[in-house]
């Protein structure tokens, strides 16, 4: 950042057209907010708690817990205490580490989808070798390489933004600090750092997509040699959870790149979804569909009761 930056606080106007429905968006937030937090620190005790789920697909599932708890704890707190009306204000610091974070986990988080996609490939399509390949090193190399891609993305779009001078408005039409919010206030040409940006974080998206599509023609093709009914069933199961969360986060993802500028209130709203409603779902996703993270809830829920009544 540069010396001559004038700007030294931001004020975030919150979400458009949202006007007289503060209470009722801040009621609604929180209680989404409260529930992520609660859903992914549940998975995430569950994991380390039974032995049972010590594989390689729970630890990569506990690492996204930790990241959907980080993701949405980027934008949700700041977001809420607008909608209350108490501070629309964020200093130049806290606007950049808030679009730091909020791309280093969201990339990290997709990089780990992808990760995933090729657990659950060679989890279908080479069972027997599946120990042997996915095993501890390999798995931790994998998770290390996901965090530092998307801190190495970050660095990038941070960079890219925050090297131009601010030094005219400090108002953000948005309800956080992101890059198409931000650059517009610059005070010099911004078109090479939104060409980049946006070329940047589309190719990493679909070039995660797509090794994801690949991985699951593989799983398909694998799955229909399956002679019995019940073990195409099994098998696909194991995919589903994934793939319901790959639609949730990238759905919006899509969107965003299919739509360069949408309506503020649309944009808006999708990246609400991405930030907020995604978080919430993927405990939702990852439990209701799985008998071994149902098991060892309860198992955690009656030894919590046991304790409790030992107290006593």
């Amino acid at each position: 950042m540069r010396n001559h930056t004038t700007v030294t606080e931001f004020v975030l106007l919150g979400i458009p057209e949202s006007e007289g429905l503060e209470t009722t968006l801040l009621f609604l937030f929180s209680s989404i907010y409260s529930c992520t937090l609660l859903g992914n620190v549940l998975i995430l005790m569950v994991i380390l708690s039974s032995s049972q789920l010590h594989t390689p697909m729970y630890f990569f599932l506990g690492n996204l817990s930790i990241l959907d708890l980080g993701f949405s704890s980027t934008t949700a707190p700041k977001m809420l205490l607008n909608l209350s009306g108490k501070s629309q204000g964020i200093s130049f610091q806290g606007c950049v580490a808030q679009l730091f974070f909020h791309h280093f986990l969201g990339c990290s988080e997709g990089f780990l989808y992808t990760v995933m996609g090729l657990d659950r490939y060679v989890a279908i399509c080479h069972p027997l070798r599946y120990t042997v390949i996915m095993n501890p090193r390999v798995c931790s190399i994998l998770a290390t390489g996901s965090w530092l891609g998307g801190s190495a993305q970050a660095i990038i779009l941070s960079s890219l933004t925050f090297q131009l001078p601010y030094c005219g408005s400090n108002e953000l039409a948005y309800f956080f600090c992101d890059v198409p919010a931000v650059l517009p206030l610059a005070c010099e040409d911004t078109s090479v750092a939104e060409r980049v940006g946006f070329t940047n974080v589309g190719l990493l998206a679909f070039t995660c997509l797509f090794l994801i599509f690949v991985s699951y023609i593989r799983i398909g093709v694998s799955i229909s040699k399956i002679r019995s009914a019940e073990g195409r069933h099994r098998a696909f199961s194991t995919c589903s959870a994934h793939l319901t969360a790959i639609i949730c986060f990238y759905g919006p993802v899509i969107i965003i790149f299919l739509q360069p500028n949408p309506r503020p209130l649309f944009g808006a709203i999708i990246q609400i979804f991405n930030n907020l409603v995604t978080p919430f779902l993927n405990p939702l996703i990852y439990s209701l569909r799985n008998k071994d993270v149902k098991s060892a809830l309860q198992n955690v829920f009656v030894k919590q009761n046991h304790s409790l009544k030992m107290n006593k």
